[in-house]
């Protein structure tokens, strides 16, 4: 019913940067909050970032000071810009969107596939 399609993911030497991108698409109504999470091997999948329709913004502690995450309401597109990486950022990137469908169908906690970030040192 409703897809999340991210991009931008990559190879990226330590204190560099990257941008990912996060298109959904499919029954939307509207979209509430919007998000990433990232989950390395062996580890439990994490907050990175997420924005709030109404604007506000909330960061994981890791990655407060070097991540921004942007939102384009009209193109139901969030974006997360990635600054001065660190090999510990290495994981894959999954956006997240808490979206009301077209129809009765209510509301749905919706996932992308995950875009692999990989920061080398």
């Amino acid at each position: 019913q409703v897809q999340l399609v991210e991009s931008g993911g990559g190879l990226v030497q330590a204190g560099g940067s990257l941008r990912l991108s996060c298109a959904a698409s499919g029954r939307i109504f509207s979209i509430n909050n919007m998000g990433w999470y990232r989950q390395a091997p062996g580890k439990q999948r994490e907050l990175v970032a997420v924005s709030m329709r109404g604007g506000s913004t909330n960061y994981a502690d890791t990655v407060k000071g070097r991540f921004a995450i942007s939102r384009d309401i009209a193109k139901d597109t969030v974006y997360l810009q990635m600054n001065s990486l660190k090999p510990e950022d290495t994981a894959i990137y999954y956006c997240n969107a808490g979206v009301n469908i077209l129809g009765p169908g209510g509301y749905l906690d919706v996932w992308g596939r995950g875009t692999l970030v990989t920061v080398s040192s």
